[in-house]
């Protein structure tokens, strides 16, 4: 046996006790003067510091410095806050998950004395150890070592006690810390949308205008919403709107046209327990089979009646009142039978092919012939046309809450991290399994089987799976319930639907879901989860207790050491107590949906952790109180955060890569009903949820999904790559284009000026061919300018004349100045155009051989022969006769020729 083990633990065994007194205490794992050194203040409660992990509005009540959590043997400082207990490490301030729960998740917390044992030969009595034991709703059990001759747990406790029962429902941290950033719409408006979903009017948008004026009262073929539980006073826990057959109450006529009257649906709900009439929760759009929902009928109410009557009465008054009674029962029960009837009905109102019409009472049938002694019972198939009713034998709220206790000693017995301290040498790294030997594990194995929690799981799964079939291939109505219609009537409901819709398996169908089926239809959320009451009589104190587990504290008989251990809070009878965990239970079978059917849901695992830690947690307001009306009253919307706000915001940090999308989710493989067959409904425990606390490193059961989530995010960053790569890739391509359009427009401009120099080019050629044919010198000088030499002048003017020559592209004349004293212009023109050169016009006065449409006719003509008589120049004759100079000279296209 390791030395490290201490002397005494919480177990019952006192032979265990026997074997551990000599082999050291609880003080062998902690130095308790180094911790009075390191915080010498620590006896009383310090100034609150101003801690880093605080959230919006936590403020920091009583402090503790030097506190051991027994499960890790950690040291550090606990801290009780207006919404949590903290637990953070020695020095490092770092939260420890263990040890930090929020107050609403606390079931029950405790002091206990601990007496250690000294060892035969130590003459100095040890001091008994002060613990505090702390059991949570989420599967955990802690426990917390204070120093002795401290008042430190006696300071934790009290801020325990005054944090977890307030005065006030306003003292709340969900209304302290208020909307925030997290502001909640209003949740009738999305149930009505949902309603409108359901009849295939998805296309109308609810809203609170809509609500207020009551016009939300539409239908289908075959069914209608109705708004005669607007007010919550013909069923305070139903909500404000219904989905009834169209066919009922549809025979009151005003003018000879038939108006829509609830007057039956008042009559039918007076048969039922607590109200709740049969609704439809969900039909099918294509058969148009529903499953609809309600309390257990009031068939016991004659005999109920018979048996409180008193003694003195007459037997002709009791005649009377029994007759008054049948006949009461007889009408309200026709109308409960027509009401149900037509939940049968066709598409197109066939009566001869009606549908056939299973009851579903999810109670056992000794549970439900028990009811009726005190009113209830079920339905007669003799009384429901064409109808089969069957009972799945679900167990009651008190059942599963002994059940899940059960379960939680079990995993904190034999996880690595127990609240004892000793039972767990598995992170001491002993040898033996599970605290004993080896032969302990079938013992363990028992243990399991014996909590019944994983028999109820499939229970709930089987009677789901059932309804659905009946729907999905029987094309059948199914009418549940079971007492009143919303604990195991919710479960069965909800998963049945899940199983039927694939909108419910998305993140917005699943919230739609739960809004619809749990928190509208008025699971009481206050009760089950034990959660602060913050509805209630204005005219009295509001009742903020909390409901706590029989038996769960001391967690179990086995948890108790004779005399070893004093638990100072009383408990509440079996019969008071309505916590249960009815909705854990319930996202307990979603996971093993989730685990069956990996393809078929858009949210993963760790999304229903964080959903359910959320709801524990009491953070948020969506779950408060017991029913839609009492939310309203308190005006929980308005003044609380929306957890379903909180949730998406998380979601949307990180995208499809964040831990709450399932990788695997593939809407086209799983796009219609899932009907799992009996033999894969073997449920086993969720690791995620139950092993997270008591067997940490075993609870990555999602190592896989986790190892393939870190691949899809290198897989999204390296696509986040390509696609960048991929755009700069195309606006290279762009640029490129872009550079090579504007390259094209300089190659054509480029063009365009090379063919302007070509032509200017010819025709500088073509004029100084031109003037040397006529016997004069051209010199082209670089800068533009032009030298022309003249041989004679027979008017007198200087031999040797300068021209300046300069080119103007818009109009292709070329002009010369003559420097002394003496401009002119030669052009190269067409025929077809007048020219205006001086020159020319000299010559077209002089020539006698001038057409007479004034075209020269040079050198056709004779004054190419007698040029020098006329002009006085003398001309090169053998230079004109080679050139051959027809009348297209100047032409500079057949120049090119």
């Amino acid at each position: 046996m390791s030395a490290s083990r201490r002397s005494t633990s919480l177990s019952d065994s006192s032979a265990e006790i026997e074997r551990m007194e000599s082999t050291g205490s609880w003080d062998d794992s902690l130095d308790w003067f180094k911790l009075e050194v390191q915080h010498p203040a620590s006896r009383s409660v310090s100034h609150h510091a101003n801690y880093k992990c605080l959230l919006e509005a936590e403020r920091v009540v009583v402090e503790g410095h030097g506190v051991v959590l027994i499960n890790t043997d950690e040291a550090g400082t606990l801290i009780v806050t207006n919404f949590r207990l903290i637990f953070l490490s020695e020095g490092t301030e770092n939260i420890i998950a263990l040890g930090t729960i929020p107050l609403a998740t606390i079931e029950k917390f405790s002091k206990m004395v601990v007496k250690n044992q000294s060892a035969p030969r130590q003459s100095e009595k040890t001091p008994s150890q002060r613990l505090l034991q702390v059991i949570g709703r989420d599967m955990r059990i802690i426990v917390f070592g204070f120093r002795p001759k401290t008042k430190q747990r006696r300071a934790i406790y009290d801020g325990l006690l005054r944090c977890t029962k307030p005065s006030r429902p306003w003292d709340l941290y969900a209304f302290n810390c208020g909307p925030s950033k997290f502001t909640n719409a209003n949740p009738k408006v999305r149930l009505l949308n949902e309603c409108f979903r359901l009849l295939g009017k998805g296309f109308c948008s609810a809203s609170i205008d809509m609500i207020d004026k009551g016009s939300y009262t539409l239908s289908n073929e075959l069914w209608r919403i109705s708004n005669v539980n607007s007010d919550y006073i013909m069923s305070p826990s139903y909500p404000f709107a219904l989905i009834v057959p169209k066919s009922i109450s549809l025979n009151s006529k005003t003018n000879n046209c038939l108006v829509a009257s609830d007057e039956e649906v008042v009559h039918a709900s007076s048969f039922r327990s607590k109200g709740r009439l049969p609704v439809v929760s969900w039909c099918h759009p294509g058969t148009g089979a529903v499953l609809a929902r309600s309390s257990q009928p009031l068939v016991g109410l004659m005999m109920n009646m018979r048996r409180h009557m008193p003694g003195l009465w007459s037997e002709i008054e009791v005649t009377f009142v029994i007759v008054v009674a049948v006949l009461h029962a007889c009408l309200h029960c026709n109308t409960d039978e027509k009401l149900v009837a037509a939940l049968c009905s066709q598409l197109g109102g066939d009566k001869r092919g009606r549908r056939k019409l299973y009851i579903a009472d999810a109670r056992p049938r000794k549970n439900a012939l028990a009811n009726v002694a005190m009113g209830g019972g079920s339905e007669s198939p003799s009384h429901y046309f064409q109808s089969e009713v069957v009972f799945f034998g679900i167990d009651n709220i008190h059942a599963m809450r002994e059940s899940l206790s059960r379960l939680r000693d079990y995993l904190d017995t034999h996880g690595s991290t127990s609240s004892d301290g000793t039972l767990s040498l598995l992170r001491h790294g002993g040898w033996t399994w599970g605290g004993g030997n080896l032969s302990s594990m079938s013992a363990s194995v028992a243990t399991l089987g014996d909590s019944g929690w994983l028999i109820h799981v499939q229970s709930v799964l089987a009677g789901s799976a059932w309804i659905a079939a009946r729907v999905a291939l029987e094309s059948a109505s199914v009418l549940v319930h079971c007492s009143d219609g919303w604990d195991r009537t919710s479960q069965l409901i909800s998963l049945a639907n899940l199983l039927l819709d694939p909108y419910y398996r998305t993140f917005t169908g699943f919230q739609a879901l739960i809004e619809k089926d749990w928190l509208a239809f008025g699971h009481p959320f206050e009760e089950r989860m034990g959660m602060p009451t913050v509805s209630g009589c204005s005219d009295k104190p509001l009742d903020l207790s909390r409901q706590s587990s029989v038996g769960s504290f001391p967690s179990s008989p086995m948890r108790q050491s004779s005399g070893s251990s004093a638990p100072q809070a009383p408990s509440s009878s079996h019969a008071q107590n309505q916590y249960s965990p009815i909705f854990l239970q319930w996202i307990d079978c979603v996971s093993q949906l989730l685990r069956m059917y990996p393809f078929a849901f858009e949210f993963s695992s760790a999304f229903l952790v964080d959903l359910l830690d959320c709801v524990l947690s009491c953070r948020f307001g969506n779950f408060f109180c017991n029913s839609e009306k009492e939310r309203q009253l308190v005006g929980v919307s308005e003044s609380c955060g929306c957890l379903w706000a909180y949730l998406a915001d998380l979601r949307s940090s990180e995208g499809r890569s964040h831990v709450h999308y399932n990788l695997f989710y593939s809407p086209l493989k799983h796009n219609g009903p899932l009907l799992p067959p009996a033999a894969a409904l073997a449920p086993t425990l969720w690791p995620q949820f139950h092993l997270r606390w008591a067997c940490p490193s075993e609870a990555q059961a999602g190592e896989l999904e986790a190892q393939c989530r870190n691949m899809s995010l290198k897989f999204s960053e390296l696509q986040k790559a390509k696609e960048g790569a991929e755009k700069k890739a195309k606006e290279t391509t762009n640029a490129m284009e872009s550079l090579s359009a504007e390259l094209q427009k300089e190659k054509r401009l480029s063009s365009s000026a090379m063919a302007l120099a070509k032509r200017a080019s010819k025709e500088s050629a073509a004029i100084k061919r031109a003037i040397q044919s006529l016997g004069c010198k051209v010199h082209f000088a670089g800068g533009g300018d032009t030298t022309v030499d003249i041989e004679t002048n027979p008017m007198g003017i200087t031999q040797e004349s300068v021209f300046s020559h300069s080119k103007r592209e818009s109009d292709g004349i070329l002009q010369h100045q003559y420097n002394s004293d003496l401009s002119i212009s030669i052009s190269a023109v067409a025929d077809d155009v007048v020219s205006n050169n001086p020159l020319d016009r000299v010559c077209g006065a002089i020539c006698p051989s001038r057409s007479r449409d004034g075209g020269c006719r040079w050198p056709e003509a004779g004054c190419a022969q007698l040029c020098s008589q006329f002009i006085g120049v003398k001309a090169n004759y053998d230079a004109i006769d080679s050139l051959s100079i027809y009348e297209t000279y100047f032409d500079t296209r057949e120049e090119g020729k």
